[in-house]
């Protein structure tokens, strides 16, 4: 399961990236809401699993209270979900 979470947390963050940076300016500057359209739903499923799988998670690394609220604020932080990668679960390989 937390290669799945580890899975889900980069693929969360990279469509946030594309859908913050790429996707919003496009439809402001040149008023095409495609790319937004394109990107919004599999963005917003992406953010469910992660949250999910986050609390899921949670419990079985043992992560307290504290630990949780900022894996989940990094899925709202642009790039937050690679830094969880590489300050809670890489040790987790380890």
């Amino acid at each position: 399961m937390l290669n799945l979470f580890r899975l889900i947390a980069f693929l969360e963050g990279v469509s946030y990236i594309l859908l913050l940076f790429i996707a919003t300016p496009i439809k402001y500057i040149s008023g095409d809401p495609q790319y937004v359209k394109l990107l919004g739903m599999p963005h917003g499923v992406l953010f469910i699993a992660y949250v999910s799988l986050a609390i899921l998670i949670s419990k079985k690394m043992q992560w307290s209270n504290g630990v949780l609220a900022k894996v989940l604020l990094a899925s709202i932080i642009p790039f937050g979900t690679f830094y969880v990668e590489y300050k809670y679960l890489k040790q987790a390989q380890s």
